[in-house]
């Protein structure tokens, strides 16, 4: 479509997607794909931490690099500087990770506040990094009773706030308390074979992102709002330091001001 018929187009500033752009840089690196799991229960037995860890080791096994964040010691959001530990050592680990698994309880039908303190700690910008954008989600959940999709669904909108790419497949765990054996593992089931199937499709679309994760999430909106900075700064620096005019110079050209009135305003 010729670009005349987009008037509403900054014609510079739009990308045509293509393949060749999305092919993988020659600088790629080739180091295992780098996994975060978090949890969302404090609790002794949490069978939320028991299915991130099975998560895990079938991660490793793909050949993946991962760290499991415990969320004991977390304050509350904005009870302590972001500069705390325990927050510090969170966001490293997002910036630090090419994939997410996030897998929560379902609590009075919603995710826990142990797991959205850690979300919530997680800025959507931090200067001009973004903490989790462009990065591989994969959602799962336990439940205590029946299954249940709320807390994965939830998660979904965290995600997509959060700019990250979720994967399609998701896991919904239906009386947790019941899939797991004396030594906190996953006893095999159909709900272990999910939690395998999502696992090996979050590997895969992380090593579909890699490489390209940075032109996957360049927005033309954000593209044309940086470019009108940039306009302003240039016009900024281009008038810094001229001459002022003759009114500014000589206050007594200035026409005094009427009363009720601003000074220099057409009243």
């Amino acid at each position: 479509m010729p670009i005349q018929d987009l008037p509403h187009i900054a014609a510079g500033i739009l990308d045509t997607p293509s393949l060749a752009k999305l092919a993988l840089p020659a600088d790629a690196h080739h180091h295992p794909p780098r996994i975060l799991l978090l949890y969302g229960s404090l609790r002794p037995q949490s069978f939320s931490r028991k299915l991130a860890l099975e998560a895990e080791r079938i991660l490793r096994h793909f050949g993946a690099e991962t760290r499991v964040f415990d969320p004991h010691e977390l304050p509350l959001l904005d009870s302590v500087p972001a500069s705390h530990p325990k927050v510090q050592e969170l966001r490293a680990l997002s910036l630090w990770s090419e994939g997410q698994v996030w897998v929560s309880p379902e609590r009075h039908g919603a995710v826990t506040g142990v797991f959205k303190n850690q979300i919530d700690w997680l800025p959507l910008e931090d200067g001009s990094v973004r903490p989790t954008q462009g990065r591989t989600l994969a959602v799962m959940q336990v439940c205590g009773g029946s299954q249940s999709f709320n807390v994965v669904n939830t998660l979904r909108v965290l995600g997509r706030w959060m700019r990250m790419l979720t994967i399609p497949n998701q896991s919904s765990v239906a009386k947790a308390w019941q899939e797991f054996d004396d030594d906190g593992r996953m006893k095999p089931s159909p709900f272990y074979d999910r939690v395998v199937d999502v696992m090996e499709e979050l590997f895969k679309f992380t090593l579909l992102v890699r490489g390209r994760r940075d032109y996957l999430v360049d927005r033309y909106s954000e593209r044309k709002g940086a470019a009108a900075a940039r306009a302003i700064t240039v016009a900024a620096d281009v008038t810094e330091g001229v001459p002022a005019t003759a009114a500014a110079r000589d206050p007594a050209s200035t026409p005094a001001a009427k009363p009720g009135c601003c000074a220099g305003a057409a009243c």
